[in-house]
């Protein structure tokens, strides 16, 4: 059983090393948490966005991501998130509930039978919800994956808003995770106007959690940044981000924002994407852009927001639905 679930990924029902009245048994005894909504698909069906529902109501997006080297799936922690970033389709939408870690773990083993025979390789809590706010269940979850999966933890990103004390405390735990910090301003009056986070715990707290992380577990941290036209692609919130990021040596991860409905600012364009990557490479800092995926199946970062009991559900654009999605 052990080997059929962790190490083959197999549905209970799909345990035939065991004999049949065993499977019945534990099958009829433990049902999934996750119920399929909808299934959409993108980049030549190299992007699969699925909407769940658990089993009081919640809803959560789940993405898997397949590349030419490796294959990533972007979990849920939460159904809805409860931090408000104003550029974020989940954070609009509101909060419901924590998840438990049967179901951010069901929406791992979930996309590793769907991605099969190609093995899941990374694991991003980059989906709906602040990890480190649900922190028991994101260093259960780790805990599991790297010790009963056997995924490497360097192949597992932690995505946070800027949880200061949880990411110090996540430091301690013996995990060598890769962490990612949405950081998006490098001032703290303008990161409190797109992050509201940043009130409790300001860019200097944010900073000294930061230097923590490096200290305790060696391992760099990344910056992930929307670009946001007029807001945080300037000169000097090119100035402002490398005087951040080069002491602590961060790597920075470029986003171009991904429209949402609630939030009517644009993005960057793309030539002024590559002009912030330039400048910020000029001022000596490690700094790359992201292959957005899924942005027409509202998949990509900052999209995901099917909370049936949120203010708002998601739009997808020329998406391809599942008969069943409706």
């Amino acid at each position: 059983m052990w080997r059929g679930l962790w190490e083959e990924g197999r549905d209970l029902s799909e345990l035939t090393s065991v004999p049949r009245s065993l499977r019945d048994e534990l099958t009829h005894s433990f049902p999934p948490s996750l119920t399929v909504l909808s299934s959409v698909e993108s980049d030549r069906g190299s992007t699969v966005k699925w909407a769940f529902r658990l089993p009081d109501g919640a809803t959560v997006e789940t993405v898997l991501m397949v590349y030419a080297d490796r294959v990533t799936v972007c979990v849920s922690s939460q159904a809805g998130c409860a931090m408000g970033c104003t550029f974020c389709a989940t954070g609009q939408a509101g909060f419901t509930r924590h998840l438990t870690a049967g179901e951010v773990l069901e929406q791992v083993m979930f996309a590793v039978r769907a991605a099969a025979p190609r093995r899941v390789s990374n694991v991003v809590f980059m989906g709906m919800g602040e990890p480190l706010a649900n922190y028991a269940v994101t260093s259960e979850v780790l805990r599991r994956l790297h010790h009963d999966r056997g995924m490497s933890a360097r192949h597992l990103t932690v995505s946070t808003v800027g949880v200061a004390p949880a990411i110090e405390r996540l430091a301690r735990e013996g995990l060598p995770v890769t962490l990612a910090v949405s950081l998006h301003a490098a001032n703290d009056e303008t990161r409190s106007e797109l992050v509201p986070l940043n009130r409790r715990y300001p860019i200097a707290r944010l900073r000294e959690a930061c230097e923590t992380w490096i200290d305790v577990t060696g391992r760099r941290v990344s910056f992930e940044w929307a670009l946001i036209d007029g807001v945080n692609d300037t000169d000097r919130s090119a100035d402002e981000l490398a005087a951040l990021a080069r002491p602590l040596r961060a790597h920075v991860n470029l986003i171009p924002l991904n429209p949402t409905p609630g939030f009517l600012v644009r993005g960057s364009t793309r030539e002024r994407v590559r002009e912030f990557r330039d400048e910020l490479r000029d001022r000596g800092v490690a700094v790359s852009v992201r292959d957005t995926r899924g942005r027409s199946i509202a998949a990509a970062c900052g999209q995901l927001a099917y909370v049936t009991e949120g203010r708002r559900r998601p739009v997808t654009l020329g998406a391809r639905r599942t008969p069943d999605s409706d």
